[in-house]
């Protein structure tokens, strides 16, 4: 009966955690913290050094739940990314992943041997814990807090740090490895290693994605347990691509890339599942890295870690990041941030875990070290993403009117779903506006009744009308079915309140303006403008900056900007051209 009761308790502890970790998050939001900042204070609070006294010291453990729930929130992230948003960016962001993580590593290092007195060695080791910036982290402070950025910031941001773990855990392994006294790895031998997790990381998780894609859409299995049997297929494809060689971080993200971007049974249902675990992943994992500090062992190195953090911030990073954009035509703003949102999170406390694991002098002083790292990149960073992205202009409207939609999948389509939509008094809907193309009204219920297109005729206002359309048309009728008043704000915030062709010259607009011009581009129309800074794919609601003007795409056709918005900075809104 003891062992039973002692089971109760630990189930309640557990769930006791869980409780306080959600509860926190009303903190954060209530005073603008970062939640994972939350999530981690509270672990620590929970420790060894708080109020809740509990002994915890399993790094084994903890790298393997860890490591779990790291692959889950990359999964997640790769999810959330569509195919057309990350064009343009994959370049910069690979530079940035391989030399970049190299000259950040290599620059903290030496910052590291001489603040913390270490040989050089010991300090690219620790510089190296640090260099890579954490997907969880840059996925889920940029999501929560509901900062949209431009296009290719974001993207460059997004890819870049789902896929720069290669480089840190190798980097890590191979210096672990040296400093433990095996002295038989080389150069050669760690850029081996790397391109090996690369490629196979890559390989697995193409191969992964397009098998859980097969096996979604054609395995017969009760719609509740098709997310499920995808997050475990893309928990196995993170185990298998490890024991090959390859990195399985980078083969997750890639796998829920390919799967975001194929056609897919229950899209919806997955995605939604999926949002809810990867907030449970992160609270266990940021709770755990908590409870595993001591505070107390903090204090000897804090001013050196302190500084350590600061160099890493200030120096190592935007100099690793102007240096591989430099090829690119990235704006003065663009670099600045992307330097900025560089943030460290658990891959850096994770990694910190290896010379622990291999018994090194000083293991400890590693993690430490890499702990004030990630909080005080959580306070600085992680509190000023949405105020500089403002004040460097790389934060854009959204991009949509915040319309509640009602989805339903269709048994044997995979190209197309059914949505739903309340009909508003003020929508765009009840004045004769047409309905995208390939989009069919399905049925309407009114008063209770469910009616056939032909019978139900005009749409009313409360009318719920139920609609079949390709996932891409979906957005457009997110316009038609917003209130009338929400919908020309959002309209006006994202497009601005001029419409302009495509093909309209840019050295007329500039003239009837006022506004400076390049001489490169006088002679260019706004479209070709668009083509050129978006690799010839340009998205509704990219953007460009002409001096104090804003130009908007609002239409395209066959991947050129046929409708142009035209809106003016407002007080406040500032945008670095470079």
């Amino acid at each position: 009966m003891e062992s039973l009761e002692a089971i109760d308790l630990r189930l309640l502890g557990f769930a006791l955690l869980v409780l306080a970790g959600v509860a926190s998050s009303l903190l954060a939001r209530r005073f603008g913290a970062p939640l994972l900042l939350v999530f981690l204070l509270l672990g620590v609070a929970l420790g060894v050094d708080g109020p809740g006294g509990i002994r915890f010291a399993d790094t084994r453990f903890t790298y393997l739940v860890g490591s779990l729930c790291l692959a889950i929130i990359l999964f997640d992230g790769g999810l959330r990314t569509r195919a057309p948003q990350i064009r343009g960016a994959v370049g910069p962001s690979v530079l940035l992943a391989t030399v970049g993580v190299l000259l950040t590593a290599a620059l903290t290092g030496l910052a590291a041997s001489k603040l913390l007195d270490l040989p050089l060695l010991q300090g690219l080791l620790l510089g190296t814990i640090v260099s890579s910036t954490d997907a969880a982290a840059v996925f889920f402070l940029l999501r929560v807090g509901g900062l949209h950025l431009e296009r290719r910031t974001g993207a460059t941001l997004e890819v870049e740090s789902g896929s720069n773990d290669p480089t840190a855990v190798f980097l890590t392994i191979a210096l672990t490895t040296w400093l433990s006294g095996d002295h038989g790895t080389g150069l050669a031998t760690i850029v081996l290693s790397v391109v090996q997790a690369a490629v196979v990381g890559l390989a697995m998780g193409y191969g992964g994605g397009r098998a859980i894609v097969a096996a979604f859409n054609r395995l017969d299995l009760p719609s509740g347990l098709h997310p499920w049997m995808a997050l475990s297929a893309a928990l196995a494809l993170f185990a298998l691509t490890n024991r090959l060689g390859g990195s399985g971080y980078l083969a997750v993200y890639l796998a829920g890339i390919v799967v975001t971007n194929r056609p897919l049974r229950g899209r919806h249902q997955l995605v939604a599942m999926q949002d809810a675990i990867t907030w449970f992943a992160q609270l266990i994992m940021f709770l755990l890295l908590g409870l595993l500090s001591a505070p107390h062992a903090l204090l000897p190195i804090l001013w050196p870690a302190l500084g350590v953090a600061a160099f890493l911030m200030f120096i190592a990073r935007p100099v690793a990041v102007f240096l591989c954009l430099a090829p690119f035509r990235y704006r003065f703003g663009e670099q600045v941030y992307i330097a900025w949102v560089g943030l460290r999170g658990a891959v850096g406390i994770f990694l910190a875990s290896i010379p622990l694991l291999a018994n090194l002098p000083n293991a400890w002083m590693y993690f430490n070290v890499a702990f004030v790292v990630v909080v005080t990149s959580l306070v600085v960073q992680g509190w000023s993403l949405a105020p500089i992205a403002y004040r460097l202009g790389v934060a854009v409207p959204r991009a949509d009117p915040n319309t509640r939609r009602v989805r339903l999948d269709l048994p044997g389509q995979l190209e197309s779903e059914m949505v739903g939509y309340r009909v508003a008094a003020g929508s765009a809907a009840l004045h004769g506006t047409a309905l995208p193309g390939q989009v069919q009204l399905a049925m309407v219920v009114r008063d209770g009744r469910i009616l056939l297109p032909a019978e139900a005729g005009a749409l009313q206002a409360d009318d719920y009308a139920y609609f079949i359309t390709p996932d891409e048309q979906a957005p457009r009728l997110d316009w038609l079915f917003a209130d009338g008043s929400a919908a020309r704000q959002a309209e006006q915030e994202t497009f601005g309140s001029f419409i302009l062709p495509g093909d309209v010259p840019l050295g007329e607009l500039a003239q009837f303006y006022g506004l400076p011009l390049p001489r490169r581009i006088a002679g260019s129309t706004a479209a070709q403008l668009f083509d050129e800074r978006f690799d010839r794919e340009p998205m509704v609601g990219d953007r460009l900056a002409i001096g104090r003007a804003i130009l908007v795409v609002r239409e395209v056709r066959e991947d050129r900007a046929s409708k142009i918005g035209l809106r003016f900075a407002g007080v406040g809104e500032r945008l670095i051209s470079g």
